[in-house]
């Protein structure tokens, strides 16, 4: 796929999550996909999982990119989150607050697929929710 497509694709995912597919992200995803976080790996299915204790957590309401570029098979997007903290989270019980968290991402694309993801999560909204002190 050529870098436009790359973009296309990662675009595309982040248009159904606010159209409210929460699974566009997994649907293009390669079967082998991995996530890799600062401190663990994930396979597709544990991805999924995370997801939807995620989701229950935090109600998703809309994700923005804020900016994406790209070379060979990869594409780097900062993306801004707004959620609703809705359930337990972390040992925390739903507050209600909206949050905003930014993430930097790196996907890497093969054959039309999301094959691997890097995933760096800002923490500070476990801080705007009291799970962490300030």
């Amino acid at each position: 796929m050529s870098i436009k497509e790359n973009k296309e694709l990662i675009r595309r995912v982040y248009e159904l999550m606010n159209q409210g597919d929460i699974d566009a992200y997994s649907k293009c995803c390669a079967p082998d996909f991995v996530e890799h976080f600062t401190d663990r790996d994930l396979s597709s299915e544990q991805t999924k999982q995370f997801d939807a204790m995620f989701g229950v957590a935090l109600k998703f309401l809309s994700v923005t990119i804020t900016s994406m570029v790209a070379e060979g098979d990869k594409v780097a997007v900062l993306v801004t989150w707004r959620m609703k903290h809705t359930g337990e989270f972390m040992g925390m019980p739903p507050t209600g607050k909206k949050v905003e968290m930014t993430n930097a991402n790196v996907f890497r694309i093969a054959e039309g697929r999301i094959v691997e993801a890097w995933n760096v999560m800002d923490m500070l909204f476990l801080q705007r929710l009291g799970v962490i002190p300030k």
